[in-house]
């Protein structure tokens, strides 16, 4: 009965990972069908406010810059939006500063620079961070009559035109609630870290972002760089604060009330990736966590909403993504069981075939990332040698990831953990939060290698590559948390010196 109860969770864990492998086929098709008609008008929409020079033309819009203890990129995201091409009387700008150390100080001088010469600038400050960053968001809504409210990230640097491209896309669209724009890279060449995050990150937008908002599927805010009209907030609930993903979360709700989406690729924005390994799984337990809670909550919501079946299929794999990593890690720890208590013999013809859906649900991620790195210009035959580096990560997050889903699934509360930024300075006094998994990181890495040692040869040659993978992802992901937090200056491992700039 043992045996046959791990067999069964064995064949459930990898279905259901095959299903998510073959996500990214759907996707990416998706993506390829609209492309071209979709960029070409796009294109065109974005140069509506070109020729027109009457400011009464213009839309009020309102920027909220959310920022709690960010005094190493406050002042450049402040004078970045303030740089904004856009009538200064029509375009308000609000500090959302909960900060507790010396960001306070910057920011007051920082707005009081911009405010004398003539920007409509104003710091919003709380007695609380009730709801942080949700909450903050909520809190300023009270403050402005604006129509559009922009939101950026304290480590995004938005281009001078970025309100004059994206307000575009709301004339004569009543409708549309949300346009979100690309997320680019500001040291994304500063280590393979961070080489193998904005490859992941580009393939987020460049394909999956794309597919689902240009085919009428539901898309998530992505938290920052983007726009929302401010009647689809508040018709649709406004800021909760009740998941660590309040971005999804409203973006989910509002397109339940019919309101509509547009992401633009065009329309990029450059921002800082975390270099310091436990930063970035402090970000991915978050977003983990919170896309796990968005989950339990919405997915009642979309039973009850009358949608086709393809529909809701996709809107349920896009929010319980992050399960491919409890299941990875229960694939893990099933694998040696398996090998030790099932003797699997198979016809050539059915082996041929569970290989090869063994290959496309691998290569299914790796494919919609290629294709987003030659349709964003870069050469593939180079990014390619940054794909075992995201197999490496992506793999040895599974520990703090499944964690974070099982906190959502039981209900277990946590602060939002906010991603240390370094800005230009050469380091941040910032640190990310510390905890053990790299513990239970290292013991997965050494159980998986002992299962290879056992278990290697050709009769196991299904199993063998995943066990490389899986030994190699945690003992990477392991021992390099322990470096980063005992040797902080070894978080960048240059690859070459660059100032920080946007990505070519």
């Amino acid at each position: 009965m043992i045996t046959a109860i791990v067999c069964i969770l064995y064949g459930v864990c990898s279905i259901a990972l095959l299903a998510y492998g073959a996500q990214c086929y759907i996707l990416t098709y998706l993506y390829l069908k609209k492309r071209n008609s979709k960029l070409s008008f796009q294109r065109k929409v974005m140069v509506y406010f070109d020729t027109i020079t009457d400011e009464s033309k213009y839309p009020l819009v309102v920027t909220q810059l959310p920022m709690y203890n960010e005094k190493t990129v406050a002042k450049r995201i402040i004078e970045s939006v303030a740089a904004m091409d856009y009538p200064r009387s029509k375009h308000e700008i609000q500090v959302l500063d909960d900060s507790r150390d010396e960001t306070r100080e910057l920011v007051d001088k920082t707005v009081a620079d911009l405010k004398a010469k003539g920007h409509k600038i104003a710091v919003i400050r709380r007695t609380n961070r009730t709801g942080f960053k949700a909450g903050a968001l909520q809190y300023g809504l009270k403050f402005t009559n604006a129509e559009f409210v922009a939101i950026f990230d304290a480590d995004f640097v938005p281009h001078p035109d970025f309100l004059k491209k994206s307000i575009c896309f709301f004339i004569d669209r009543p409708k549309l609630g949300l346009v979100q724009g690309r997320w680019a890279h500001l040291n994304s060449k500063a280590s393979l870290i961070t080489r193998g995050q904005a490859m992941g990150i580009d393939g987020h937008f460049m394909v999956e972002q794309a597919a689902r908002s240009w085919n009428g599927l539901f898309m998530n805010f992505n938290g920052t760089a983007g726009v929302f009209r401010k009647e689809a907030i508040e018709s649709s609930g406004g800021w909760h604060h009740d998941t660590l993903t309040e971005d999804m979360d409203l973006s989910y709700r509002m397109q339940l009330k019919d309101w509509e989406t547009e992401y633009v690729p065009d329309l990029e924005v450059p921002a800082e990736l975390p270099e310091d390994i436990n930063a970035f799984k402090n970000q991915q337990f978050r977003w983990a966590k919170g896309s796990i809670q968005t989950a339990l909550k919405i997915i009642p919501m979309l039973r009850a909403k009358k949608l086709s079946l393809f529909k809701f299929s996709q809107a349920v794999l896009h929010l319980t993504h992050y399960t491919v990593h409890p299941l990875m890690l229960m694939l893990a720890f099933l694998t040696m069981p398996v090998l030790l208590f099932v003797k699997v013999c198979m016809h050539p013809v059915l082996l041929a075939c569970v290989i090869s859906a063994m290959i496309l649900a691998t290569s299914g991620p790796a494919s919609m990332y290629m294709i987003s790195q030659h349709f964003l210009g870069n050469k593939v035959r180079r990014k390619i040698f940054i794909v075992p580096v995201m197999m490496l990560v992506g793999t040895g997050l599974a520990v703090n990831n499944a964690k974070a889903v099982l906190e959502a699934l039981f209900h277990k509360d946590s602060e939002f953990l906010r991603t240390p930024k370094k800005g230009q300075a050469s380091k941040t006094s910032y640190k990310p939060l510390k905890d053990v998994t790299w513990i239970i990181e290292l013991f997965c890495g050494l159980y998986c290698l002992t299962g290879l040692w056992i278990f290697i040869g050709f009769s196991n040659a299904l199993v063998s590559p995943f066990l490389i993978l899986y030994s190699a992802g945690f003992l990477f992901v392991g021992l390099l948390s322990i470096i980063h937090y005992r040797k902080p200056e070894l978080i960048s491992i240059k690859l070459r010196r660059q100032p920080l700039a946007p990505q070519e």
